[in-house]
């Protein structure tokens, strides 16, 4: 997002919970930051409703010309409570900045204050164009994302630099709509979810389960030609292996509870980082084996908050693409373009052509937050900018985000719509080879301390998944396709007929089925909407000359072929992987 787009989101939260003050003068307004697609402001009140936007949004334009330029002052902690008096939410925020040591800013415009660091519009009324916004939805929102807090209500905006641009994000969203994944998900018999078994855990049906294997066999061979070994790790662990790796009591939040065993605890595994590096660990290395490169599509569990759990997109239960290089560090840099070169080959062959490369570093206002040696850290991120530069893949910096050990880079993907997914995160971690005490026998006889690259190119099962069959709108390419070829016979007299097709493609390897339930006419119509490739139809005329009438996702066929030159070319298709 632009910063002047950033600053009119930011603005427009303003006005709007300006406007919602005069409609609503119980309302207490929290916090209201811009977010990519608009704004939202959080209210203490029971108040609004849906049908309260249209009101609210109207009042917004109606206060807009008269908002013609923002002034600040800067204030104590004791003026800014005064000003704020009746809000409790607001005296809590300027306690905090007070223990911070923060310096503490009121902003005002058209008679609206608000306790505020800045960056709006110098200029509202002349800057912000009338219809370029649209109040959205409401939801609840616990204060400060705490579950033991109270329950407020989030009022959404959409914002963006013109009408246009507002016009083409509906439309955007509307088609996102129809290819939500947890819609298809279930029309297309892919995945499901249990109350019985558990929040965030799906259950692979036997569609959504092939999907998951042809992708996991493809990265195997993949992996296996890019020079990574295979390994299988526990999915549980003694909790010393994650006081070891730090993440114990860092990441304690987001692990399930632990389990006791013979007096000891044991927790299952979040991630696979630390049980590859006792891999690396329990065989010597010299710097000729390296780099040794451990890929491992490893179960991991996470507790996710439930109000963040989204269909396949945010689960506890996941399957990851993972592994971890051990290499030199004067090779760490030339790896890392490997792995981004491994990324980009990846979304090439699934159609993806728009993404980028997000690199996070610490965020310099909570520097306590991270560990390890600052020159490591200098290094890591001057290395990983030098790698994502080799690669001439387009890449943003944000000053936050990092993990507590090291900078992060994630790869944004944006599917065929539009949409912006997090495909996965890569680091190159100076970090944890220390903490595990990894080395190998450098070339002049000393020990040395490895690289270490983590690396996910599809991220996790679940989440991937659920990006394509957004991205593919259901329609998968053949060779992810569930079911590949529809086989439906005219009339119960053609059915031989069928069953040798099914029994020829089969033996080829090619997923087909027959379908006889119904009439032709609803059998061709449950094909397509279950987004099979190929459809084939059997009726006197294919029995009689021993071909085959075939309907493709882009229309009937102009040839006829016999089923052995039909096999050649949907087998080439599989095989290469075409789109």
């Amino acid at each position: 997002m632009s910063s002047s787009l950033e600053y009119k989101r930011h603005t427009l939260a303003h006005l709007m919970a300006a406007a919602v003050k005069d409609l609503h003068p119980s309302a207490l307004p929290t916090i209201g930051p811009a977010i990519d697609n608009g704004f939202y402001y959080d209210f203490d009140t029971h108040e609004i409703k849906e049908e309260d936007l249209k009101k609210i949004e109207k009042k917004m334009r109606q206060v807009l010309p008269s908002w013609k330029a923002f002034t600040h002052e800067v204030v104590s902690a004791d003026k800014a409570r005064e000003v704020f008096a009746s809000n409790k939410y607001k005296i809590e925020l300027i306690d905090n900045l007070e223990k911070e040591g923060a310096t503490i800013t009121l902003y005002t415009c058209g008679g609206f204050t608000d306790l505020c660091r800045g960056g709006h519009c110098e200029h509202p009324a002349a800057e912000i164009a009338p219809d370029s916004f649209q109040l959205d939805k409401v939801a609840g929102a616990y204060w400060r994302g705490d579950e033991k807090n109270p329950m407020l209500t989030r009022i959404y905006g959409l914002a963006f630099e013109d009408k246009a641009g507002l016009d083409a994000y509906q439309a955007m969203m509307i088609e996102a709509e129809k290819r939500d994944h947890r819609k298809l998900g279930a029309e297309l018999d892919l995945f499901h979810f249990d109350e019985s078994i558990g929040k965030g855990l799906p259950i692979w049906l036997p569609k959504g389960n092939i999907i998951k294997e042809e992708l996991e066999k493809w990265a195997k061979e993949t992996e296996t030609k890019w020079g990574y070994q295979r390994v299988t790790t526990p999915i549980i662990t003694k909790e010393d292996l994650f006081y070891t790796s730090g993440h114990l009591p860092l990441y304690k939040d987001s692990m399930y509870a632990p389990i006791q065993i013979e007096n000891e605890n044991y927790y299952i595994k979040p991630m696979n980082c630390p049980f590859h590096h006792k891999t690396f660990a329990a065989r010597p290395k010299s710097y000729r084996d390296l780099p040794v490169r451990y890929a491992e599509y490893g179960w991991c569990h996470r507790f996710e908050d439930s109000g963040s759990l989204f269909g396949l997109m945010r689960v506890r239960g996941m399957q990851m693409n993972d592994a971890h290089i051990y290499v030199q560090k004067e090779d760490a840099v030339e790896e890392f373009v490997r792995v981004i070169q491994l990324h980009e080959y990846y979304y090439k062959t699934l159609g993806i052509e728009n993404y980028e490369m997000e690199l996070a570093l610490r965020d310099p206002k909570k520097m306590d937050k991270y560990h390890g040696d600052e020159e490591d850290w200098k290094d890591a991120e001057r290395m990983t900018i030098e790698a994502m530069e080799k690669s001439g893949v387009p890449y943003k910096v944000v000053h936050e985000g990092a993990a507590f050990y090291g900078p992060k880079m994630d790869f944004q993907i944006y599917s065929s719509i539009g949409r912006a997914f997090t495909a996965s995160t890569n680091q190159l971690d100076l970090f944890m080879g220390k903490r595990f005490g990894l080395e190998y026998t450098a070339k002049d006889g000393t020990k040395q301390i490895p690289a270490v690259i983590h690396r996910a190119p599809l991220g996790t099962h679940e989440r991937f998944i659920g990006f394509l069959i957004e991205h593919y709108a259901g329609a998968f390419p053949t060779w992810l396709s569930p079911v590949q070829v529809k086989i439906l016979p005219v009339s119960e007299k053609h059915a031989d007929y069928a069953a040798e097709i099914l029994k020829q493609l089969q033996t080829a390897d090619i997923r087909a089925e027959v379908d006889d339930t119904d009439s032709l006419g609803k059998r061709i119509r449950a094909a397509k909407m279950q987004k099979v490739p190929y459809v084939i139809v059997v009726g006197d005329k294919e029995v009689e000359q021993k071909n085959l009438t075939i309907e493709g996702r882009a229309g009937k066929w102009e040839k006829t072929p016999s089923v052995e030159e039909f096999i050649t070319e949907i087998s080439k298709e599989i095989e290469t992987r075409s789109l």
